[in-house]
């Protein structure tokens, strides 16, 4: 049963991956006054099935100074991963109901770094190794204001569960109250999955590709796959945090079909975003965290702390 349930997660999954792209290419292409993939299928419709193809088909290529099982196993790990982030999220039940759902997921997608500095650093080549580096940098102090502001919604949810925040958000969407921290962490998702204006680990104009240069074929595919796995899987993080949809048993349909339309919404601003914003220097975007983001989302945390503290200590009205 186990095994059943974890395919109709995968292949969903897959799917989604697969057309997100299609629908990137044909959204940057409108914004840029072009057609995008219009020739494979009807309105290029088998355009994501025709890339993996060719890219699955091809041979793949092993630099000679390359760490051979390094390189293999880093794009294998780095989709397994991604995959296996989406295990605890509510949609509306889990595959597995963890009682520390968000910690689950906070500590995968830290060990992503991992697969990126492993790539650099076995592709034995200037550029990926340099883009490992940063890649690194950048997602381990991004993860400093991401941890924080789980922090901050885990206050006001009381449990470390996924399952209880639709509850939680029945009144009211958590974005309302705590709009600051919810920009903050959009932001931040931006620069967790290197993406536009975040895109510094793979600067086409400085590093060629970054980490992959070295990648073809099927080891370059599993990278692209983790990549979009990931921008799926934290705007539909985005959504359960902070945009909790009401969920009534009778009709779980009802349910997936809103969680399914907001995560839709937060991925088309991730490509909006990238048609609209050239890319960041990487001072900037390290004076952006450590000098703006972290003091405030240390304030807004520190609020968030105290207010129960204060309502609490208030005298009962007789």
């Amino acid at each position: 049963m186990f095994m059943i349930n974890l395919l109709l997660l995968i292949v969903p999954v897959l799917l989604a991956m697969a057309f997100l792209t299609l629908v990137e290419r044909k959204m940057l292409g409108y914004m840029q006054l072009r057609k995008g993939p219009n020739v494979v299928g009807p309105y290029g419709l088998l355009q994501p099935f025709a890339d993996a193809m060719k890219l699955f088909i091809k041979e793949p290529l092993k630099p000679l100074t390359s760490s051979i099982i390094l390189f293999i196993i880093a794009p294998t790990l780095a989709l397994t991963l991604a995959f296996t982030m989406w295990i605890p999220l509510p949609m509306p039940q889990p595959l597995i109901n963890m009682n520390m759902g968000i910690l689950f997921i906070l500590a995968t997608s830290s060990l992503g770094v991992y697969t990126i500095l492993w790539s650099g650093w076995a592709s034995n080549s200037k550029y990926a190794l340099i883009g490992a580096l940063r890649a690194v940098a950048q997602t381990i102090s991004y993860e400093v204001t991401l941890a924080i502001i789980l922090l901050s919604v885990l206050l006001m949810n009381g449990s470390f569960t996924l399952s209880t925040l639709i509850s939680t958000q029945q009144p009211i969407w958590l974005l309302l109250p705590t709009w600051p921290l919810a920009m903050m962490w959009f932001i931040s998702t931006l620069a967790e999955t290197n993406r536009a204006p975040f895109d510094l680990a793979e600067g086409e104009s400085e590093l060629v590709s970054g980490f992959n240069v070295e990648y073809a074929a099927g080891p370059f595919a599993l990278f692209f796959m983790a990549e979009y796995t990931n921008i799926i899987m934290m705007n539909a993080l985005t959504t359960t945090l902070f945009l909790g949809t009401f969920f009534d048993p009778t009709t779980p349909e009802l349910f997936t079909f809103n969680f399914m339309l907001k995560t839709l919404a937060l991925t088309s601003m991730f490509l909006w975003i990238r048609a609209s914003y050239p890319r960041f220097r990487y001072d900037q975007l390290m004076h952006l965290l450590w000098k703006n983001f972290l003091p405030l989302t240390l304030a807004l945390c520190m609020w968030h702390i105290s207010l129960p503290i204060i309502m609490a200590s208030i005298p009962p009205q007789t």
